[in-house]
């Protein structure tokens, strides 16, 4: 997916969990923060941050800015952008399913992708029927923090996901294919995992998840400051 207008700006400051202040253009202004997770390693005073202009286009927009994504110095030296959309991993892997870049595991050419699919209690992020009549849910889940090489999922509790992946191992139980695919917001994660110290059950509802038989993905991506795309898969480490 590609973001138009995109320029830099410099992190300042985070009200609160949707509004960030930076210095665009040699001014203070104030940016939307489309993620309302922590986010707290990454989004530092002096961090290098890009933000996507909206000034011609603002509608019924209240900030003329959006926070997209931001530099990320590893403990190597090198430099990494992370992307922070928090909608951006829904329409990366749309895209990539399809493109064919990615295929559900044990599926064939895919014939039908629904968003948004309604199962039981939760709406589910995807719905997709094979040339086979085979139909598989997929609920997915962007990571954006990383730690000398593991991306973990969540960097906040969310009962939220645990009821999602409780909703999948129902949906295998009643005949669907199921998996959650982790998209990794950057480049350069080995593996992921589970973030157990901030929300433990939601580890346990995974390992729950992937022994009754829930396909359990992870990809990275490719990002650029206005490029997001999903790129190659990543280890997945539930135990």
């Amino acid at each position: 997916m590609k973001y138009s207008n995109v320029i830099s700006a410099e992190f300042v400051s985070r009200p609160n969990r949707f509004i960030a202040e930076v210095m665009a253009g040699g001014e203070r202004v104030r940016a939307h923060v489309k993620n309302t997770g922590r986010c707290a390693e990454l989004l530092v005073p002096g961090a290098k941050v890009y933000v996507q202009d909206h000034r011609d286009s603002m509608g019924s927009r209240k900030l003329a800015y959006s926070l997209i994504s931001v530099e990320k110095y590893l403990p190597d030296g090198r430099t990494i952008i992370v992307n922070m959309d928090s909608q951006a991993p829904n329409k990366v892997t749309a895209e990539a399913l399809q493109n064919g870049h990615l295929k559900f595991p044990g599926m064939d050419e895919l014939v039908e992708l629904r968003g948004e699919y309604t199962y039981g209690d939760s709406r589910i992020d995807f719905y997709g029927k094979d040339c086979c009549g085979k139909e598989f849910l997929l609920e997915v889940k962007g990571v954006t923090l990383e730690e000398n090489g593991v991306a973990r999922f969540p960097d906040a509790p969310t009962q939220r996901g645990v009821k999602h992946v409780e909703e999948l191992i129902r949906a295998h139980e009643a005949g669907f294919e199921a998996g959650i695919l982790f998209v990794i917001q950057m480049k350069g994660a080995r593996r992921v995992e589970p973030n157990w110290r901030t929300h433990e059950a939601f580890g346990e509802a995974l390992q729950k998840a992937q022994a009754a038989g829930v396909k359990v993905l992870a990809y990275d991506c490719r990002v650029e400051p206005d490029l997001l795309e999903l790129d190659e898969p990543v280890e997945v480490a539930v135990e």
